[in-house]
């Protein structure tokens, strides 16, 4: 019996990690999501950093699509266009490299 607590409890813990990780991931993608639409919009310094902040902030109240809503609304409302395709494009490719810095890092790590 003792065997498949231990089973379990390394699952769980598995489980937790990799929750932690794509947290991790979604939030390091959203902050250069954002830090890249900050310099679409002009932005610089601590106000491009607190723009990125308010991207990251948005994928806790909506995911993905709170993001892409917020992204196309602030750039159309600073004169730049763009469609939700780009900015979901844009999005996926930040993805991949948040989650290949962190693949780097554990590598690293290791």
């Amino acid at each position: 019996m003792r065997m498949f607590e231990d089973r379990e409890k390394a699952a769980e813990a598995t489980f937790r990690q990799e929750q932690e990780l794509a947290f991790k991931i979604t939030a390091r993608r959203n902050r250069m999501l954002g830090a890249w639409a900050a310099a679409q919009l002009g932005l610089a310094g601590e106000a491009a950093t607190r723009y990125a902040r308010t991207v990251v902030d948005a994928e806790l109240g909506g995911g993905d699509r709170a993001v892409i809503g917020k992204l196309r609304a602030d750039l159309a409302a600073g004169g730049v266009p763009a469609s939700d395709q780009q900015l979901m494009r844009k999005l996926m490719a930040f993805a991949e490299l948040a989650r290949a810095e962190f693949q780097a890092a554990a590598r690293g790590a290791s």
